[in-house]
């Protein structure tokens, strides 16, 4: 117990041997009775409860300040997208402006610049009452980076308005700032294995491909993935995607037909390509008779014989073809594990 609880034990206990009567005799104490006694104790003690738990509440309260939007930087870790048209932020900016900031922000002082703020989470109130020309209703507290993002996080997962793509992204992004995985599980209240799964999405799709996508907010986990295996199977996906993207009618479809735009092209680009560049030809002998006809359509060679050869001809073929091939590497300088056409397709796959 504390001082003051001490001293009014002290009080109701303990005799009082100091104090002395005219004859040298210890005054003799008011008599109490017991009940009494245990009635005091109780009120007292009710009393040291009541003040101590106020001391709680106001040692844990709230304070709000009025700050300058102007002197707050965003987090160091963006969680969101801004979208070209943000109707809910217009509409957060028309509540704001009408009855005030209801709940405020949370922020730390600067770790680096003197003077200025950074905030955890309420972006985008903020960016409203910049516009409005209004101070910031803030509360300031002492937040370390992990202390800081993890916050943001909570916060953002709490109302569950993040996107599956910008929950991703700010997953990756905490990885990247070198923030364990450990962290990137509390400020999404995920799991492990769900926070690889954010993180692998976010990274095999380019930033520019997600960035011209936007949010897609009714866009889940499994047509995310679908984009990246389309990616990873067709060669020339990538390539078909950002030719899309960069055509200015793009960004006028809303977010989630960005990405379904974006998946189709990423789908049916490698089978849409080949069949533009496919090329045909009619190999005839000296005699003038067509022998077969040979289609090539990317990588693909296929050799189609006339009717009219004999089925021996085909099984021949496939027999020289060693001794062709050995022909055609001695030519052209090429080994035959096939070297040549190894940093050949290394080429290509750079390209």
């Amino acid at each position: 117990m504390n001082k003051r609880m001490d001293a009014i034990r002290s009080a109701i206990n303990n005799h009082q041997s100091d104090v002395l009567s005219s004859d040298n005799k210890p005054a003799p104490l008011p008599r109490v009775s017991s009940g009494s006694v245990r009635s005091m104790k109780e009120s007292f003690s009710g009393v040291e409860r009541e003040n101590e738990e106020l001391r709680e509440k106001l040692a844990a309260a709230v304070v709000v300040q009025e700050i300058d939007p102007n002197l707050i930087d965003p987090s160091p870790i963006a969680d969101r997208f801004r979208e070209h048209e943000d109707a809910g932020f217009e509409a957060l900016k028309e509540s704001i402006k009408a009855r005030g900031q209801e709940v405020p922000v949370l922020l730390r002082v600067h770790p680096t610049e003197a003077g200025r703020y950074q905030s955890a989470y309420g972006h985008r109130r903020i960016r409203a009452a910049r516009e409005l020309g209004k101070p910031v209703r803030a509360v300031v507290r002492a937040l370390t980076d992990e202390d800081l993002v993890v916050a943001q996080g909570v916060e953002n997962s709490a109302r569950q308005d993040l996107s599956f793509i910008e929950r991703a992204v700010f997953a990756a992004r905490l990885e990247d700032a070198g923030h364990e995985r450990s962290v990137v599980q509390d400020a999404l209240s995920i799991d492990r294995a769900e926070a690889s799964k954010l993180v692998s999405v976010a990274k095999a799709v380019p930033a520019d491909i997600i960035e011209a996508i936007g949010r897609a907010p009714k866009i889940g986990r499994p047509r995310w993935q679908a984009l990246v295996d389309a990616m990873k199977v067709h060669r020339g996906a990538v390539k078909a995607i950002r030719a899309v993207i960069s055509k200015p009618d793009f960004l006028a479809r809303d977010t989630d037909a960005r990405f379904l735009k974006v998946l189709s092209v990423a789908t049916h680009a490698a089978d849409e390509a080949p069949n533009r560049k496919a090329e045909a030809l009619t190999v005839v002998a000296a005699t003038g008779r067509k022998i077969a006809r040979v289609t090539s359509s990317g990588r693909d060679v296929k050799i189609s014989f006339d009717r009219g050869l004999d089925a021996a001809f085909a099984s021949f073929l496939v027999e020289q073809i060693p001794t062709l091939f050995a022909s055609y590497t001695e030519v052209n300088g090429k080994g035959e594990d096939g070297e040549g056409d190894a940093l050949a397709n290394e080429q290509r796959e750079q390209e």
